[in-house]
This record gives structure tokens, sequence and C-alpha cells, in this order.
């Protein structure tokens, strides 16, 4: 299969099947999506449409029943589980809805934590870490618990340990949805900050106008891509607003 350098991630009818207790649920249907490097692509649709089920194929958190996934012109549908660990470490960055963060340790340990299974050096560890938390605006933060933190500071510091580990892609679930709406702004502006960066990303989210900050919303129903919104480029009134 030929690869295209502009293309970061490429699937080709994708299927997902859950079985339980004899009954199959098509979470997914011969999903066709492209992802280009820099792209900031939104997956939008009504609770249950299998948005988060794509989300977690995207980060090779599961793996589709059929199809095929290329990530960075690889194949990654079926590699075994230490595989899709090591790629998932070093390729995808992942923004939970519940932050994720480990309670026992501190704001600079939960941030440096996936990058301990790099290998990697102290002093490169403390450097992305600093980096990380600098451009989140947590870096006074750093001796902190997550329960000393705020819901807001505690999502900066999810977006600082996803972004620690330069990955190819930021995958973010409902990012906002734990979030009042001050907090949840500020998150958002946070991640059109980083797109303005260079950075590919791909976000669930239920809300109509965090969706609009994409490049392009692709529209799920019921397991399939119903459509696909280019978002038009803002005005200058709407950028001074």
């Amino acid at each position: 299969m030929s690869t295209n350098p502009d293309i970061l991630i490429k699937l080709e009818g994708i299927t997902k099947v859950f079985y339980t207790d004899e009954v199959e649920t098509h979470a997914l249907s011969g999903i066709h999506l492209e992802v280009a490097p820099g792209e900031y692509v939104s997956i939008a649709g009504p609770s249950g449409c299998g948005k988060s089920t794509l989300l977690s194929i995207l980060g090779l958190l599961d793996s589709p029943s059929e199809g095929s996934y290329l990530l960075n012109g690889r194949p990654v549908a079926n590699l075994n589980h230490a595989d899709r660990a090591r790629i998932r470490n070093r390729e995808v960055g992942f923004i939970f809805q519940s932050f994720n963060l480990i309670g026992d340790l501190t704001v600079y340990e939960n941030v440096e934590l996936p990058l301990t299974y790099r290998g990697m050096s102290a002093a490169e560890r403390r450097q992305r870490v600093s980096e990380a938390l600098e451009k989140v605006g947590m870096a006074h933060r750093v001796k902190h618990y997550p329960s000393q933190l705020s819901g807001g500071q505690q999502q900066r510091v999810a977006v600082a340990r996803a972004l620690a580990g330069k990955p190819s892609i930021l995958l973010a679930d409902e990012p906002t949805g734990n979030l009042d709406s001050r907090n949840g702004e500020a998150v958002m502006e946070l991640l059109r900050e980083l797109h303005r960066e260079g950075a590919t990303i791909c976000m669930v989210t239920h809300d109509p106008r965090f969706a609009r900050h994409a490049d392009r919303t692709v529209h799920m129903f019921d397991g399939r891509v119903v459509r696909e919104q280019e978002q038009p480029e803002p005005t200058e009134g709407q950028l001074a607003s």
C-alpha cells in the first residue's frame, strides 16, 4: 500500500463490533477518515454514536474488528500489545474528560511519568516537563498535588503531560466536560494556541461552540460518518471579538 506523507492518520473501512450476551453491537460501521499533519479535527454527534470508540481506536487503546489504520504511514490496526503501548507512548498524547492524574504524584511527577518509560535521561525529562508546564501556565505549581488544584488547573496539567512526549497527534475526549464554562473556554483557547503552533489535534466534543474551533468537523450518527464540515476562515471582526 502506498503512503502519503501529507496524511498522518488514514482509516479505511473501520468497523467495531462488541459482543455481549449473544448481542452484537455495531459501534462503528465502515469509517473512512484522513487527518493531515497540523490539522484540527473535531468529532461530533449524539451520545452513543461511536465518537469515543473511534477515538480509542485512533489512540491504539482498542482495535477495530475490520478495516485498516495507517499512522504516519505504518499499519497499526493489528499490532501486538507491546508494540501498541510503545507507539502510544511515543506518538499519541491523550487529554481525557476526567483528567486522569495520579493523586499521590505531584504535578511535576504526573507530567514526567510517561517519559520514564522511554529510558530518557533525567536531564531531558526535566527539560521536557519544564517546557510543557511553562506552555500551559502551570510552571509555578510543580510541587502541588492534584487535590490542591482546581479542575481547570488539573486539565492544564493533563495537557502538559500529553505535550511533554512531543506526540504526532493530541487526542482530546470531551476535554471540557468536567469544567465550568470559564475554565472550559480557557482550555479550548490553550488547544487553539497549540494548534496555531503546529499541533495536530483530534477532539471529541458534544458542544457545537467548541467544535467550531476546529478546521473540520466530522459528524457521526449510529457508528457512521454522516457529514464532514469545513470551518470557514474567521473574519477580522470574529478574531477581534
